[in-house]
């Protein structure tokens, strides 16, 4: 923004401060107001930037709480800010001063207090013009600042004094890593002499610490660099009044703003920045400032003489942290300065709740004995339970031996075909290279005929030791088509010698259920050789087994119907039932351990006829999500 620019908004600030203040203030009419109430004191605060711009608005906020709370006397506080300050440019301050001379000729007030240094240097300067015998108290002013040339004996001095190095050795006792230090500051003429007193001050650090300085950008790109700082980064948050680009700011808000976005902790030495967005550290107290401020405006008001009103220069207080702020950045609190106070500390769950967890704890004691019980019970079904399933286990691998020695001929034949292809190629091959010139190319073939005939006799002991083989009751995630398949697969060829039609239909997509590959295939196998000896019993001309899965909604099922005559009516609500069998040579025993296999599985199986004949019989299972 260029002067020309800001100045005609500087000018406008003041007509609209003017044009307030007119219509606030009362007129003159002290004899009046003494009358009604006493001995009235004027007090008039000078603001440097602004009634609502932190850091000083704490300051003078606290100085009229207890300026009103400790005098004796009823109090008139009147405010006005000077506003100039915040532009990087700043306009003439002539329409101010005419503005504060016609509004208090005639009524001067008891006391003028300044607020920062920008006010106190403007009161300096025009107090012969305005208040040339009233006293004048320049409070809340770093001693930097204070132009001690034009002091008199009609002034009270409140100076405080900011250690820089005191805060930045703060930063590297807490963060010893920390490499660079971005500055945040702002661009006017006030801000621009802190920027050189900083680098002053700090020249004992220079081998240690990197200062960047962000008091040439503007706000909006310090907060794009603040979202992307290097690691081992701190931000030192100094002030923001008005930025580089001419912008002018509220102080708290473009410091919330700055911390919603940086990725590095944020240290300041301004009290009023603390409780939220700062680490913490040394800081002024601006209770300790307001307590000297407010003692100098009542001694004064009593009739005690300036020039005998001293302070000696405030420095930082006892350091304070905020523990939200140390939690977040990963600061050990064993870090800390001795003496060090942390605020915001958030209860543990014991203090926030005290009086119900006792509560919840006697009613624990109470019930205790009853859930010890209770678990002592659980433990002994669990007990029962496992032994259940191992017992399980053992009959159904009794069974499963049944059900293999029947598949002993589709068995052999599945391994007499590829041993036999074997023996015959290998024979070839040998008098292949017996010859004068053996054909390689054809002698490759045989070799690979061979290695797949191999894998094909492979492949069906695999099968049959996952069937044979003694495992405990094991649930694991399993695909239900490949599953089944290999299980159709090991009674192909009985299928094929007792010239049945075998056929599987699976559905197109995967269905995932949990349980025990080798217990579901025994299911299967027993399903489907039932199935084969119904219809090879009737002698039907159809013969016909047909397996398939389906996904019914949450859960898969799995089909096998055969054509056989089906089942008597009066048998299916016991076909399932422990040693009920209709073949002459039955146990009994196959289709009760299907059904508490399936059952261990979480599932259910069903039995029925079909309208054209045959029994269907439908495992359904839960489908994993």
């Amino acid at each position: 923004m260029s002067t020309d620019s800001v100045r005609p908004w500087s000018a406008a600030l003041f007509c609209l401060g003017l044009f307030l203040a007119m219509c606030a203030w009362p007129e003159p009419a002290g004899a009046v107001e003494r009358s009604l109430r006493g001995e009235l004191k004027r007090v008039l605060v000078l603001h440097s930037f602004g009634r609502e711009f932190r850091p000083w608005s704490e300051y003078a906020r606290s100085i009229k709480a207890e300026l009103e709370r400790q005098s004796p006397w009823p109090l008139d506080i009147q405010e006005h800010a000077l506003l100039t300050a915040r532009f990087n440019n700043p306009g003439p301050e002539a329409p101010f001063v005419e503005y504060l001379q016609s509004l208090y000729q005639g009524a001067l007030p008891d006391v003028v207090l300044t607020i920062g240094a920008p006010a106190s240097r403007f009161a300096q300067r025009y107090r012969a013009k305005l208040f040339p015998d009233t006293p004048l108290i320049l409070g809340v002013v770093e001693g930097r600042l204070i132009n001690r040339a034009d002091l008199t004996d009609n002034d009270v001095v409140v100076a405080i004094h900011n250690d820089f190095l005191v805060a930045f050795n703060n930063i590297l006792q807490l963060l010893p890593d920390t490499k660079t230090v971005a500055v945040v500051i702002g661009a006017s003429p006030l801000e621009r002499f802190w920027v050189e007193e900083v680098k002053r001050e700090l020249k004992p650090l220079g081998d240690r610490l990197q200062l960047v300085w962000y008091s040439d950008l503007s706000f909006e790109e310090i907060l794009k660099r603040a979202a992307t700082l290097p690691p081992h980064t701190v931000l030192f948050w100094g002030l923001m009044s008005v930025d580089a680009a001419g912008i002018v700011h509220e102080s708290d808000i473009a410091l919330r703003s700055l911390h919603a976005v940086a990725n590095a902790p944020i240290f300041s030495y301004q009290d009023p920045f603390f409780g939220g967005n700062t680490v913490g550290g040394p800081m002024h107290s601006v209770a300790e400032t307001t307590a000297r401020t407010v003692s100098a405006v009542i001694r004064i008001l009593g009739g005690a003489k300036p020039a005998s009103v001293h302070y000696e220069t405030i420095g930082f207080a006892t350091p304070r942290y905020d523990w939200r702020e140390l939690q977040r950045w990963g600061i050990s609190e064993s870090r800390l300065p001795p003496g060090s106070e942390i605020l915001f500390r958030e209860p543990n769950i014991w203090e926030r709740y005290r009086w119900q967890m006792l509560l919840m704890t006697a009613v624990f004691l109470v019930q205790a004995g009853l859930i010890s019980g209770l678990l002592h019970e659980r433990h002994r079904r669990r007990l029962a339970e496992v032994e259940s399933r191992q017992r399980l286990a053992e009959l159904a691998h009794v069974n499963r031996y049944s059900a293999v020695g029947e598949l002993t001929t589709s068995i052999a034949h599945e391994l007499n075909q590829p041993l036999g292809s074997i023996l015959t190629n290998a024979e070839t091959a040998e008098l292949m290279l017996k010859g004068v010139s053996p054909d390689m190319d054809e002698i490759r073939q045989i070799l690979a005929d061979i290695r797949r005939d191999d894998q094909r006799a492979s492949e069906v002991i695999r099968r049959l030791r996952s069937v044979l083989k003694k495992t405990p009751f094991e649930v694991r995630a399993i695909e239900l088509n490949d599953t089944v398949r290999e299980a159709i697969d090991l009674v192909t060829g009985i299928a094929d010698g007792r010239r049945i039609a075998l056929t599987y239909q699976p559905v197109l997509a995967d269905l995932h259920v949990k349980g025990d590959p080798v217990q579901l295939q025994q299911v299967v196998l027993n399903l489907i050789i039932n199935a084969m000896d119904a219809v090879s019993d009737a002698d039907m001309k159809k013969r016909e087994v047909n397996v398939s899965t389906v996904r019914a909604g949450n859960q898969a099922e799995i089909r096998i119907s055969d054509t056989g005559p089906g089942i008597a009516s009066a048998d299916l609500g016991s076909i399932f039932n422990p040693f009920f069998t209709t073949k002459p040579q039955g146990m009994g025993m196959g289709l009760a351990i299907a059904r508490t296999i399936i059952e261990a599985h979480h599932g259910i199986i069903t039995a029925e006829n079909q309208p054209w004949g045959g029994a269907l019989f439908t495992i359904r299972l839960p489908i994993i999500r």
